[in-house]
């Protein structure tokens, strides 16, 4: 795996102004988890391991510890610097589950990939499971309704010292895609997740402790997915490091016209150039491939630095 080495920042520096980028001496160095720091001077991944039976891309899948741990271990060895556990499908349409459910899916496998060493971010709207999870080891929560729906989840990152991802959507997966037109997209989704930030810090968050997600596909059309991939950095302007989550979205089968599971170039192409145009963090199904990419793409953009 590619190491990057600390280097001086080029004062000279220009960045066009087609492709809005946070300048590298404003970018946050560091994100602040339950046991540690990861690492943001190069790209992080989180590796994507849904345990739910209607997931868009995988769902039902994975249907024993065994294979949990098999799969996140094999990502980590790939990768990846954490694994992202989900047990309620965000898909367009989801139904929401209930507490108790969602926890039955998704306890074993945590528990089990934190007794083998692997860190583990889980993606829950829900404070009683966020409670459950980190109390199993979890080292962060990825919160896609942005405190929304649980604010209390905030405070269970405060008093954990747990990661926190806000994340924009409007509405909920069952109604989010029923209007996806923006006045002024950026501007709103940047307004929304500052709004989702400040919230968690009023509860205790440290702004260290933070990740701001534009939520890709989450309420938006092709082309406001698009153009949020392109804006990628400006939703870090506040301060706060940005994730996105392109991989195997629908917005990639309408461009390149494919399936689910043809939609490998475009996640890489996607997450590439989100990196390019400030992104740090990045969501993805298929961790090795994205990883190579993303190195590669680090490298050239540190040796034109």
């Amino acid at each position: 795996m590619f190491r990057w080495r600390a280097r001086a920042a080029n004062p000279h520096r220009r960045w066009p102004e087609s492709l809005p980028v946070v300048p590298d001496r404003a970018a946050p160095r560091e994100w602040v988890v339950r046991d540690g720091v990861i690492d943001l001077r190069r790209p992080v991944v989180l590796g994507i391991l849904n345990l739910t039976p209607d997931s868009f891309s995988d769902g039902g899948r994975i249907t024993s510890v065994g294979q949990v741990q098999e799969l996140g271990l094999r990502m980590t060895e790939q990768g990846a610097d954490l694994i992202d556990v989900g047990g309620e499908s965000t898909r367009p349409g989801a139904a929401p589950v209930a507490a108790e459910e969602e926890w039955n899916r998704i306890g074993p496998a945590v528990a089990a990939l934190s007794r083998a060493g692997v860190r583990i971010s889980v993606d829950t709207t829900k404070s009683k499971v966020a409670d459950r999870a980190l109390a199993a080891g979890a080292v962060a929560i990825n919160d896609v309704s942005g405190l929304r729906r649980d604010p209390e989840i905030a405070s269970l990152c405060a008093e954990s010292g747990a990661g926190l991802v806000v994340m924009h959507m409007r509405g909920d997966p069952r109604t989010m895609q029923n209007d996806t037109g923006y006045d002024d997209l950026t501007g709103e989704i940047r307004s929304s997740l500052e709004r989702s930030a400040s919230m968690a810090i009023e509860r205790g968050v440290r702004p260290a402790q933070i990740v701001v997600d534009p939520g890709i596909g989450f309420g938006k059309s092709l082309e406001g997915n698009l153009e949020i991939i392109a804006r990628s950095g400006t939703f870090g302007t506040a301060g706060y490091p940005v994730l996105i989550g392109p991989s195997r979205k629908s917005f990639i089968g309408q461009l390149l016209g494919v399936g689910v599971e043809a939609r490998l170039e475009g996640t890489i192409a996607a997450c590439v150039a989100g990196l390019l145009a400030g992104a740090r963090l990045f969501r993805v199904h298929d961790v090795q491939p994205v990883r190579r990419a993303l190195d590669v793409a680090w490298a050239i953009r540190e040796a034109g630095a």
